[in-house]
């Protein structure tokens, strides 16, 4: 749903929390504001992360709502439209820490807060508890006119969604999840078609002959279908997996019909924080145009002195016989999810899923 930062935590700042007492009070005058404040800023609140201090914060509202769940829900209906995006998702958490035994009305109440911040992660401990009840819930989600509820049904239901708690019955058999993906495969809506396609990509990191099935099944009849199915075997065509490849017309090359030569660094030595500029020339030494998929694969060095191969997109077009010449750069740039070890790297040019061109180069 949303790129993690270190930075989320703080926009659950001083300010934010007072803005929140104050919406609270307006709609619940016995509220009490100065010890929800108390509450959420305790002694561990400094040092908790973002979705800790969601959690913080639906707990602390738990013990200052009214002790009635019903009550309290009607507080936060009126409050929730107020409380938008990231920093509203305390909301939903709320019902997912004090609705799991009142099932239809947080299950109302979870479709109705989802279009204000989002309750992806507020339905999963429901479909945990009650998967064939909440999975045909969240197939009538898929029906709504608004596409955060038919969002909703997506992305709730991913079996491995980040941040989110597993669903491990949906990773052992993702078969129940199908027709609610089924109906979305030609939503009008990019945000839903996102959430169908990170949902397959999920499924075909445990089932990859499940989803190159329903890709067979689905590709070519509808174009954001084919958009959906492209974005959802992302992982596996990173792999190069021949089947997934196939489904695009990326035929399986034969000996000598694409070549990758003059592959050239910039520098057989680059030092973290700069850029590894590269070049190669593709040849399609046959009569015909060939749908081409070009990637480029980083071994980056470990701490254990073994390499870590990571695979990034470089081309994906037609191209005709003859040579083409391309060039990328590859950022050595610090940044807060990977970490750089000096030593040797290996840079790999694979097409169609095959390494045609390896060189090497060190990192200090």
């Amino acid at each position: 749903m949303y790129e993690m930062r270190e930075s989320l935590k703080e926009l659950f700042s001083e300010t934010f929390i007072e803005s929140v007492a104050d919406k609270v009070k307006a709609q619940y005058p016995a509220f009490h504001k100065e010890r929800f404040q108390t509450l959420v800023q305790d002694e561990s609140w400094e040092t908790e992360e973002f979705k800790q201090r969601i959690r913080h914060i639906a707990r602390a509202l738990t013990e200052t709502l009214p002790p009635s769940y019903e009550e309290a829900l009607h507080v936060l209906y009126e409050v929730a439209p107020e409380c938008k995006g990231l920093e509203g998702l305390f909301v939903p958490d709320y019902v997912e820490l004090n609705g799991l035994n009142n099932f239809e009305r947080s299950i109302q109440a979870l479709e109705y807060f989802t279009a204000f911040s989002s309750a992806e992660f507020a339905v999963r401990p429901f479909i945990i508890q009650e998967q064939d009840r909440m999975l045909a819930r969240m197939t009538e989600w898929a029906k709504s006119d608004n596409e955060h509820v038919r969002r909703l049904a997506s992305e709730g239901s991913r079996p491995r969604l980040p941040w989110g708690q597993q669903l491990p019955e949906l990773i052992r058999d993702p078969k129940p999840a199908l027709p609610i993906l089924t109906l979305l495969k030609e939503d009008p809506s990019l945000y839903v078609r996102k959430s169908v396609a990170n949902h397959l990509n999920d499924i075909s990191k445990d089932h990859p002959e499940l989803v190159l099935d329903l890709a067979a099944e689905w590709y070519g009849h509808h174009p954001l279908t084919d958009w959906i199915v492209r974005h959802g075997l992302r992982t596996l065509l990173r792999r190069g997996d021949l089947r997934a490849l196939a489904v695009f017309g990326y035929e399986n090359l034969e000996e000598n019909s694409v070549e990758v030569t003059g592959l050239r660094l910039s520098s057989p030595v680059i030092s973290v924080g700069e850029d590894l500029e590269f070049s190669f020339i593709i040849m399609n030494c046959g009569d015909h145009s060939r749908s081409l998929r070009i990637d480029y694969e980083i071994g980056y060095m470990k701490a254990n002195g073994k390499q870590a191969p990571k695979r990034y997109k470089c081309s994906d077009k037609i191209y005709d016989p003859g040579s083409h010449h391309l060039a990328k750069k590859q950022s050595f740039k610090l940044i807060s999810t990977r970490r750089f070890y000096p030593g040797e790297h290996t840079l790999s040019i694979l097409v169609n899923g095959k390494r045609l061109a390896t060189a090497s180069f060190e990192l200090q």
